[in-house]
């Protein structure tokens, strides 16, 4: 530890970062879409205050949010140049953020603060879409308001360059982010209704209940092939020949929106999310990767 921060000073600024972590804990979250991801940027960020001389520094959280987007920033970096994460129907692969499930047992603080300031899993998987500048312009921007000037000393570029990066960002997320209902009550009936049409195997309600040009994303992970289906006919067809595990599936929220987990013998199987418009489903991301799912936690 810097010999500039003492002992007294780094227990009065634990103590300030604490009343920030829930801030930052979101802003990663977006930034990343990961739920571990996040929690390693926001104890970097902790890590780089208590070396720091912030004496001078007047707001403290817009400071440690510039760091946590540097930090996140280095993140999606590495992360496009290993190629380990392809973007969304890139070459038929899709990568889903992790979801942030409520609804299955009393959650912990952590959780408790991602679900009351969540984004639905729609929006999370057209983030996943935008270069690594772009998102962060975006999220730190139009999500938490932070000026261009300061967005443009985390990318290293000119205000007016960061102004033109968000702009192209919102463009992007306002035309490939469904429209969806925003009565809950509803939108849980369509789910209560989907999962009772996959239960009984019945493809005619299942038509009901299915825009006909519904997407549908799986995420399997590094093992499982990642698939993308277009069209109710033939999502239909495939939640039918799954049904098994919609016998075992549980209402949930996902991201704060009605959502489906689905378990076999206490395991979770996979997280289903819904955009619902006019009171049919228009898009549903599923998460079926075993590891990822093992790390959210779940139980029956």
């Amino acid at each position: 530890m810097s010999e500039e921060v003492s002992s007294a000073e780094l227990t009065g600024l634990a103590g300030r970062f604490e009343a920030e972590r829930p801030q930052l804990r979101s802003v990663a979250y977006r930034m990343l879409g990961s739920i571990a991801e996040a929690e390693d940027a926001v104890q970097e960020a902790w890590l780089k205050l208590s070396r720091s001389d912030v004496s001078e520094v007047r707001n403290l959280g817009a400071w440690l949010t510039t760091v946590v987007g540097r930090i996140c920033l280095d993140q999606l970096r590495s992360r496009a140049s290993r190629r380990e994460d392809p973007l969304p129907e890139q070459d038929g692969q899709v990568r889903l953020p992790d979801p942030v499930v409520s609804g299955l047992a009393a959650l912990d603080p952590v959780h408790e603060i991602l679900v009351a300031d969540s984004v639905g899993i729609a929006l999370m998987v057209v983030l996943e879409t935008l270069s690594p500048a772009e998102r962060v312009a975006f999220v730190l921007h139009d999500m938490f308001e932070v000026p261009f000037d300061g967005i443009a000393e985390v990318l290293g570029r000119t205000s007016a360059s960061t102004r033109q990066l968000a702009s192209r960002a919102r463009r992007r997320v306002q035309g490939a982010t469904p429209a969806g209902d925003a009565d809950d009550a509803r939108k849980r009936e369509v789910v209560e209704a989907f999962l009772t049409a996959s239960r009984a195997g019945d493809f005619d309600a299942l038509m009901t209940v299915l825009d006909p040009d519904v997407v549908a994303r799986s995420d399997g992970g590094t093992l499982v092939p990642s698939v993308l289906r277009r069209g109710a006919g033939d999502v239909a067809s495939q939640a039918i020949a799954f049904a098994r595990y919609a016998k075992e599936g549980r209402t949930v929220l996902v991201n704060g929106s009605p959502g489906v987990v689905s378990f076999a013998d206490g395991r979770p199987l996979s997280v289903m999310s819904f955009t619902i418009h006019e009171g049919r489903i228009t898009e549903m991301n599923i998460l079926t990767d075993p590891t990822r799912l093992a790390a959210l936690g779940l139980t029956v």
